[in-house]
């Protein structure tokens, strides 16, 4: 680079450019380090020095940058393009990029107002089950709520049997067979038929699969169906499966001569 003992005509201080184009000094000492933005100039005394075409490529930096380019994407990807449609290509795929972004957020914004409602009623401070609550909102288990009632040890067995990955299977399974129940219920399929029974021989696999034969664990469970969500849709919905479930899980446990209630209080 050049060096002058004074400011020549034409040239910008880097105090003078970050004033001009809103930006921090510190900013264009950064895209300067990376090679992004380099003075055109320095002066004697060591003063970084622009000039208006520096300004115009700043301009298309922080364009860019407001449309969500990494400043790597604008440096060795955006700058050495040649053609409209490769530019439009890489538009494209920054829109499908910022879409994606919305989403997310969307749901984030879902996901705080949920929980502050789920705040609100819990009435106390608690910061792990504030966690299991959001990580089962981002599973999409529509049974968050439940959450708020479990009890510590209860919580400490789910996280200690599952983790993301599992918890979202099971959660997939259940849901499956609450959709099952809503069906066999509507269709008026017996509770003691044969379909009936295959159903609460699945759905009795699968709490013994989630307690882990704990009895106390069971209970639990057995207090959660006391529980409706407060949504109206969901409440129906929950009320039709428990209304088959109970019928068909109590033939069942009475054919094998189980009682959970009283297991669980032994």
């Amino acid at each position: 680079m050049e060096k002058h003992r004074a400011i020549p005509s034409g040239y910008m201080t880097v105090g003078e450019v970050s004033k001009k184009m809103d930006v921090t000094v510190r900013t264009l000492q950064h895209y300067d380090k990376e090679g992004l933005l380099m003075p055109s100039c320095i002066s004697e005394g060591g003063r970084r020095l622009y000039t208006h075409k520096d300004i115009v490529k700043l301009h298309q930096i922080l364009s860019l940058k407001h449309l969500g380019f990494s400043l790597d994407d604008i440096k060795n990807r955006l700058i050495s393009l040649d053609t409209p449609i490769e530019v439009a290509t890489v538009l494209q795929e920054q829109a499908a990029a910022v879409q994606n972004q919305i989403k997310q957020l969307t749901q984030s914004l879902k996901e705080l107002e949920v929980l502050r409602q789920e705040v609100l009623q819990m009435q106390t401070v608690d910061f792990k089950k504030y966690a299991d609550i959001i990580v089962n909102l981002q599973m999409g288990n529509e049974f968050y709520w439940l959450i708020k009632h479990f009890d510590e040890p209860t919580l400490d067995h789910i996280r200690s049997n599952f983790d993301k990955e599992s918890g979202a299977a099971f959660m997939s399974r259940f849901l499956k067979l609450q959709e099952q129940a809503i069906q066999l219920q509507i269709s008026g399929v017996g509770a003691e038929s044969e379909q009936g029974q295959a159903f609460a021989e699945s759905y009795w696999n699968l709490i013994t699969e989630f307690t882990g034969g704990d009895m106390q664990i069971l209970a639990k469970l057995m207090e959660m169906g006391q529980f409706e969500s407060t949504d109206s849709t969901e409440k129906e919905k929950q009320q039709l499966a428990n209304a088959y479930i109970e019928k068909a899980l109590g033939y069942y446990l009475s054919q094998l001569g189980i009682n959970p209630g009283k297991e669980a209080l032994e």
